[in-house]
């Protein structure tokens, strides 16, 4: 089956694409090897970061170990993370990156640690780094529910407490017009689920059985009230609330699709995402699909105008991957199949190195330049795609698998532990 899948691959992309995909990942590799691995002085161990300035991000620390799991690394995982941990707050609270920046001191880890626990462990076919830290990891979760002071079962973007808006906390750095106020993310929420179902999935591990049902039971109570809230039956999308107004932010964003990696969406509801707005090339049927931003917004724009990371209307890779396996997950595998072939050619093919993100209209790069970050995804998706296979699946019986052996031997393991 596998070598099926691969030459499947390679009859897709022709010859010499994919000789070019290897020497594009040797050129990756390199920097990831020297870059993207720096050592910490104080905490005397190797740490990860996609990023040339020294930051350490919690969402890309998710993807960048995807990344490197295609490899068979793990160790990555549990380092960056011992960091993070070191920095809990007796409430719990974890800021969202560290670093030389210190953009996110004041902002909550976005909910992808035990996500980021599993596909360590799922690697290692061992869970005792996350015995060990157990009680931080449930901390953490608690102290991220407490993001709902009107007591309604969803939870915000951005300072606890506060009225600011909750763009960068999000991720999605300038999308304004969609964070408004303490705003009730569609991504935040389905984030959480997900992240309460891999603390099920963890809790059982360890022998916690009671734990492990209680997550569950808040993944289900919390996937019912998305779809209370913060589905619009009138125009079938997903949309953010303002917890301080009660209003309705009718922004239509890449956001509003993460109820199909998180499994939330019911089978009709997917099917009018994807027929009324996915595919819609007035919202975000583009040439490089998928916009983070519908072209009928009134401030989606495509590029960077001042050197900002652009989160209205360009494609990136993370929400791209979110986006094939949330639609094979429904069933819908052609058009996770174009969109994985689409992002394959836009990084390889329509620029000379890797980027941070992508002009969703011509393919163009944008951001840092060269960039060994999460964008490096898009090399493996058509074969995640052709073999089926989703590394996000929260499942305790899942075999991490490495991709990079059907490469014809392309490897990363310059100054890289293994592991098992």
């Amino acid at each position: 089956m596998k070598i099926k899948s691969v030459n499947r691959f390679k009859a897709e992309i022709s010859e010499n694409t994919f000789i070019k995909l290897q020497e594009r990942l040797k050129l990756v590799n390199t920097d990831v090897s020297e870059k993207g691995i720096l050592f910490d002085s104080i905490r005397k161990e190797k740490l990860l970061t996609g990023y040339s300035y020294g930051e350490y991000y919690d969402w890309d620390l998710y993807y960048e170990n995807i990344y490197l799991s295609y490899y068979g690394i793990s160790d990555y995982c549990f380092s960056n993370l011992n960091v993070f941990l070191s920095l809990q707050h007796e409430n719990g609270f974890i800021p969202r990156s560290f670093g030389t920046k210190n953009y996110g001191a004041k902002e909550m880890f976005k909910p992808f640690i035990a996500q980021i626990v599993l596909l360590g462990s799922l690697q290692k076919e061992d869970f005792s780094w996350a015995e060990n830290q157990y009680p931080k990891l449930k901390k953490y979760l608690h102290r991220w529910m407490e993001y709902d002071t009107d007591g309604n079962g969803l939870m915000y973007w951005g300072e606890f407490g506060t009225g600011e808006n909750g763009a960068y906390h999000s991720g999605m750095d300038n999308q304004f017009t969609r964070c408004v106020g303490r705003s009730e993310g569609v991504d935040l929420n389905c984030y959480l689920v997900r992240e309460l179902e891999a603390m099920a999935v963890i809790a059982a591990q360890l022998q916690k059985p009671d734990d492990a049902e209680n997550f569950s039971k808040q993944a289900k109570a919390l996937t019912s009230k998305i779809n209370e809230i913060l589905w619009d039956e009138a125009t079938g999308f997903y949309y953010d609330r303002n917890e301080e107004t009660g209003k309705t932010t009718k922004v239509k964003s890449i956001s509003g699709f993460a109820p199909l990696w998180s499994k939330v969406a019911s089978e009709k509801q997917v099917s009018i995402l994807v027929k009324q707005h996915l595919t819609n090339p007035k919202e975000f049927w583009t040439k490089y699909p998928v916009p983070t931003y519908a072209i009928d917004e009134v401030d989606y724009y495509q590029g960077s105008k001042t050197g900002e990371c652009n989160w209205r209307g360009t494609s990136w890779i993370p929400t791209n991957h979110m986006m094939i396996h949330g639609l094979n997950s429904y069933g819908y595998n052609d058009l996770a199949r174009e969109i994985a072939y689409k992002s394959f050619d836009m990084v390889l093919n329509k620029n000379e190195t890797t980027r941070e993100f992508f002009n969703a209209e011509t393919g163009e790069g944008n951001g840092l330049k060269p960039f060994y970050g999460w964008s490096t995804l898009a090399y493996f998706m058509p074969l995640e795609v052709e073999l089926d296979y989703n590394p996000t699946l929260i499942s305790k019986d899942f075999k991490i698998l490495k991709l990079s052996h059907l490469i014809d031997g392309i490897s990363l393991n310059e100054g890289l532990k293994k592991s098992k």
